[in-house]
């Protein structure tokens, strides 16, 4: 073989071998777009299906939730027949309860907005609050008003564990009976909440629908110094009746 053979020799062994790297740097491209996409497309459906991040955009909680905490929200725990109970820190769509009408108008730009909402990609926006439920279907709510406790079918609640100190439970008397499948909900820091009881007067009654609930506050995962779970209160155990949801307590 002659050295100008050998040189071709050498060069075809060279593009093979260059072929063969090229080969493998797609396949490995190829696998790390093909991982990146199933992790994607993984927080995507537990976004929309399973927990949902939400960010406090108010005082109306404290000293439970501050502004700024970041929530995850389990969407699951009313899921397969359950119901939001007596206190319960809830997240949910305010439209058509707190708020008379949508904010935006309907159109592709509004359906992908809702679509980047579920899923977490889009902030939740003006419609969207956090609220504990003081009372669910059936139950009678009453407040005589300053230095009296709120009253759940009648049974004083004691507050004192989540009110923000120096609140009085209700500035306002009311006595209301939640409708089948709708929910009574107050903020903790009850001076600087705009709740069920501003809404009284208006179409719905200020009433919370079940079906507008998007998930229980669970967690605060942010900031690092906030951790905690965000547990259902027991100050209600005492409370009569179910509220057609079985025991409520």
């Amino acid at each position: 073989m002659t050295g100008s053979e050998d040189t071709l020799v050498a060069e075809v062994d060279d593009a093979e071998a260059d072929d063969a790297e090229r080969s493998v740097g797609r396949s490995r491209s190829r696998e790390l777009l093909l991982l990146a996409g199933i992790c994607l497309s993984v927080l995507l459906l537990v976004n929309a299906f399973v927990a949902r991040p939400f960010s406090v955009p108010s005082g109306s909680m404290e000293n439970t939730l501050r502004p700024g905490d970041r929530l995850v929200v389990n969407q699951l725990s009313y899921a397969f027949g359950g119901h939001p109970r007596r206190g319960d820190v809830v997240v949910f769509d305010g439209t058509g309860s707190f708020l008379r009408k949508p904010l935006e108008r309907d159109g592709l730009w509004t359906s992908l907005r809702s679509f980047g909402r579920d899923v977490g990609l889009v902030p939740a926006g003006d419609s969207v609050y956090v609220k504990r439920v003081i009372g669910v279907g059936g139950d009678r709510v009453t407040s005589a008003g300053p230095g009296h406790p709120i009253t759940v079918n009648g049974v004083p609640v004691d507050e004192s564990g989540y009110l923000f100190p120096g609140d009085e439970p209700s500035a306002v008397a009311f006595d209301v009976v939640v409708p089948s499948g709708k929910l009574f909900v107050l903020g903790d820091h009850r001076r600087a909440s705009r709740d069920s009881r501003d809404h009284l007067g208006d179409p719905g009654g200020g009433f919370v629908p079940e079906s507008k609930v998007i998930g229980r506050a669970a967690w605060v995962v942010y900031p690092v110094g906030r951790w905690a779970t965000v547990d259902r209160s027991a100050a209600f155990a005492a409370a009569g009746g179910t509220g057609g949801h079985g025991d409520q307590r």
